[in-house]
């Protein structure tokens, strides 16, 4: 993985906006409408190569595929990172209503999930959750059922990885980028569905890991840097109604850690990079879990950097966090310092600003400047651009400060 040896790096989180009419396609395809298969794959293939090739002429130094393999059939999708996994893996059945769910077997360490709608952020928001003209509650228009696992787990997804892949590995060559990542959902994000196999939720949690190796072994092995995806870590939290004790809920979520790793074993740390976020909807986030109190169990996490919400006016402050922590040895963090959570562009200054104080506290070789989250069905296409060129702008004003 490259580090900030001789300036800042910039990357991004994953998620970057859809072309509109890749977005009809897939829509078109979900329903069953009859789109030539050959047209939609080549067209996935140059939208791949056109968000590379902007993402490396607006200074991005670690370009993603934008997330483009995992599709979304409107403009405003805030799952895409997640309901990927569904198409990838055997042994899921659909249930129609949520309600049918079955009840997941008692959690471990007196932690047990609520459902989405149960989290304690919407429930002292109700009434603004339940505005539709606020922009607080992400858009749904999705038709089919919730998942629910009723056989054992695999992964099935070789030729679409290999697809996404392909396509990438494409982009990169004509874009000239000297690296790029691609990002993969973690097991305890997968294991978010219901349950009727497997007896233990730990068992269920393991299998999801095993399944999902496979694409990070195919991802690692193609020569990218692989960023998991994994938001239950900090964000399960809010759902667990009425909140935890913090030391339960790290002993809850140290198992879902665990898991990871095992995934990832073997696996090497500098080609990984880990994702935290608490929830990339545009809500008030009043009960998101202080980064303090996380903040030990993503380092326990084997990977070579950490990339995290830093830009948004809810955990903007915790980068005083890195007073009291130290960063270990040979490892980098990617704080975001532009944000999916306003339609207000930053200032490159105000980007600066965050990016050195990071620096002056871990060191600047050991600093990606990032993005809060992915940027794509968040924010409107033209505004996610400019916070990137924001970014770009932002970390070469570091960059002179850092190096004079």
């Amino acid at each position: 993985m490259k580090r900030s040896a001789d300036h800042i790096l910039t990357s991004q989180a994953g998620s970057l906006p859809r072309p509109d009419d890749l977005i009809e396609m897939n829509r078109a395809r979900q329903a069953g409408e009859g789109v030539d298969a050959a047209a939609l794959a080549a067209r996935l293939r140059s939208a791949v190569e056109e968000v590379v090739r902007r993402q490396v002429e607006i200074g991005i130094d670690v370009p993603g595929d934008g997330e483009f393999g995992k599709a979304t059939n409107q403009p405003v999708d805030y799952g895409a990172w997640w309901f990927y996994s569904f198409q990838r893996l055997s042994g899921l059945g659909i249930l129609v209503d949520r309600a049918e769910v079955p009840q997941a077997p008692p959690a471990t360490h007196n932690v047990v999930l609520a459902t989405f709608p149960r989290r304690r952020d919407r429930e002292l928001f109700a009434a603004a959750y339940e505005d539709a003209t606020m922009g607080v509650a992400a858009a749904r228009s999705r038709t089919w059922g919730t998942p629910v696992v009723q056989g054992p787990l695999a992964y099935t997804g070789q030729e679409l990885t290999a697809t996404d892949i392909e396509n990438f590995g494409a982009a990169i060559k004509a874009a000239g980028a000297a690296e790029g990542f691609m990002t993969a959902i973690g097991p305890g994000s997968c294991s978010r569905i219901g349950n009727t196999y497997y007896k233990t939720e730990e068992e269920f949690i393991y299998a999801c890991a095993d399944a999902m190796r496979e694409e990070y072994k195919a991802i690692v092995g193609a020569g990218f840097v692989l960023q998991i995806d994994d938001p239950c870590i900090a964000e399960n939290w809010d759902q667990v109604n009425p909140a935890p004790s913090v030391e339960d809920y790290k002993r809850f979520t140290m198992v879902r850690v665990e898991a990871l790793n095992h995934a990832l074993k073997g696996l090497p740390e500098d080609r990984i990079r880990f994702h935290l976020c608490w929830g990339s909807w545009h809500g008030p986030h009043t009960t998101d879990l202080p980064m303090r109190d996380i903040v030990d169990v993503m380092l326990a996490i084997n990977a070579g950097a950490y990339s995290f919400e830093a830009g948004n006016v809810r955990h903007e402050h915790e980068w005083k966090v890195w007073q009291d922590v130290k960063l270990p040895d040979g490892k980098i963090i990617m704080p975001g310092v532009v944000s999916h959570a306003t339609n207000v562009v930053e200032h490159p200054e105000l980007v600066a600003d965050r990016i050195v104080r990071f620096a002056n506290l871990v060191g600047r070789e050991n600093v990606i400047a990032g993005t809060d989250c992915g940027l794509g069905g968040r924010v409107h296409p033209q505004i996610a651009w400019a916070k990137l060129q924001a970014l770009a702008e932002g970390a070469a004003l570091a960059t002179k400060r850092l190096w004079r």
